[in-house]
C-alpha cells in the first residue's frame, strides 16, 4: 500500500509564505504524478498544481505564487506558496497517482491565510 502524509500547514498572515510537505512511503513503483489539491471552506476540492513526467501545472489562481517540485531521494513533494491570499484558506491534500494501481490521497493540512 503507499501512505501520503502533509505537514507544514498553519496560520498566516496575508503576503506572507508557506512550503506544504508530502512524504510518500510504501510501494512507490510505477509513480507517475504528484498533485497537491485545495479544498476551501464551503467549495469544492480543485486541482493548485502537479507535476509528472518533467513537467508542472498550475491553476490560474496561483501561476506566478505557487511552485511545486520533488525530492526522488527522500520521496518528499512540496509546495511553496508565496503572496498569499485569504482565498487560498483551506484544506490541502497531497495526492499520488500510479500507472496501473490508481491514486492515492492524504489527509490534508489546513492552512489559513488572514487578512
Amino acid at each position: 500500500q503507499v501512505q501520503l502524509v502533509e505537514s507544514g500547514g498553519g496560520l498566516v498572515q496575508a503576503g506572507g509564505s508557506l512550503r506544504l510537505s508530502c512524504t510518500i512511503s510504501g510501494t512507490i513503483d510505477r509513480l507517475n504524478v504528484v498533485a497537491w489539491y485545495r479544498q476551501g471552506p464551503g467549495k469544492q476540492r480543485d486541482m493548485v498544481a502537479s507535476i509528472g513526467g518533467g513537467a508542472t501545472m498550475y491553476a490560474n489562481s496561483v501561476k506566478g505564487r505557487f511552485a511545486i517540485s520533488i525530492n526522488s531521494g527522500n520521496n518528499m513533494v512540496y509546495l511553496q506558496m508565496n503572496s498569499l491570499k485569504p482565498e487560498d484558506t483551506g484544506v490541502y491534500y497531497c495526492k499520488a497517482d500510479f500507472r496501473l494501481r490508481g491514486g492515492y490521497w492524504g489527509q490534508g493540512t489546513q492552512v489559513t491565510v488572514s487578512t
